[in-house]
């Protein structure tokens, strides 16, 4: 029977720590790799602009109705959690202006993303995953074609067009949830609940709000994008990269929304 020596163990614990980090730095070059080819593809000749359409339509597509459905939902939410202790403060007045900054600066901006990384991350892992184990990928490397150019850049630029986009339309279905929400206890126009959400909205709340949501598109496309392209091989890899893809991509979403948070408050 083999007997089992501390310092052995011990031996055997830092070569797994030191493996740990060696694979943690060439994940890092090969995420700056990627990255290098994507800007090269982008600026390049001959930019694919049906491929970008068509990525552009589908990310809107897919992701409209949850968003709608999400938007109202916070907005409601939003309202008749705030409401009471305002009423207590006699200040119900800044409701609609309370929700209006909140979605617009944060909530708006931060789901919308969560939910993108879910739906089109996933998408895309799984989408260019597939492509990988089935050849498809390794087919158009050995035809001269360039599947970072065609697959990879047309759907990173929409996932970063299309994310603000979608942000922009989930602040508008949050405001018209939470006016929704108000006159569930109160009967407050429609005119006069825009009026007073916007008389508190600065135009200093907006555009960090839209600059971060274009960083936040282009950390999901670019992570969904690099799992499913450097997938392995097997069927199991297509859904270890979809997985992998949202579980990155939300992440690196809070994180971005944390630094972003951070230059804003120094402004």
């Amino acid at each position: 029977m083999k007997k089992n020596y501390p310092l052995e163990n011990s031996f055997t614990a830092v070569e797994n720590i030191k493996g740990k980090f060696n694979t943690f730095f060439i994940n890092i070059a090969d995420v700056l790799a990627f990255l290098k080819l994507i800007l090269k593809n982008t600026f390049g000749k001959k930019f694919e602009w049906q491929e970008f359409l068509k990525q552009c339509y589908i990310i809107g597509n897919k992701s409209a109705g949850l968003i709608s459905l999400t938007g109202i939902i916070i907005g409601l939410v939003l309202t008749i959690q705030s409401r009471p202790p305002l009423v207590n403060f006699g200040a119900v007045t800044l409701l609609p202006g309370m929700v209006a900054v909140s979605l617009i600066r944060e909530m708006g901006p931060v789901i919308t993303a969560l939910i993108c990384a879910g739906k089109i991350g996933s998408s895309m892992g799984a989408e260019l995953g597939s492509m990988r184990v089935t050849e498809q990928i390794d087919a158009m490397e050995v035809s001269n074609a360039n599947p970072i150019k065609y697959l990879v850049v047309p759907r990173v630029l929409a996932a970063t067009i299309m994310i603000p986009i979608l942000t922009l339309y989930a602040d508008v279905i949050g405001i018209f949830g939470s006016w929704l929400g108000v006159n569930i206890k109160d009967d407050v126009s429609f005119v006069l609940f825009i009026n007073q959400a916007f008389a508190s909205v600065d135009f200093i709340d907006i555009i960090p709000a839209v600059i971060k949501s274009f960083f936040f598109g282009a950390v999901i496309g670019i992570v969904g994008c690099y799992k499913g392209y450097n997938a392995e091989r097997g069927t199991e890899s297509v859904g270890v990269a979809a997985n992998s893809a949202v579980v990155t991509g939300s992440l690196l979403v809070i994180i971005v929304d944390l630094v972003a948070v951070q230059i804003t408050d120094l402004l």
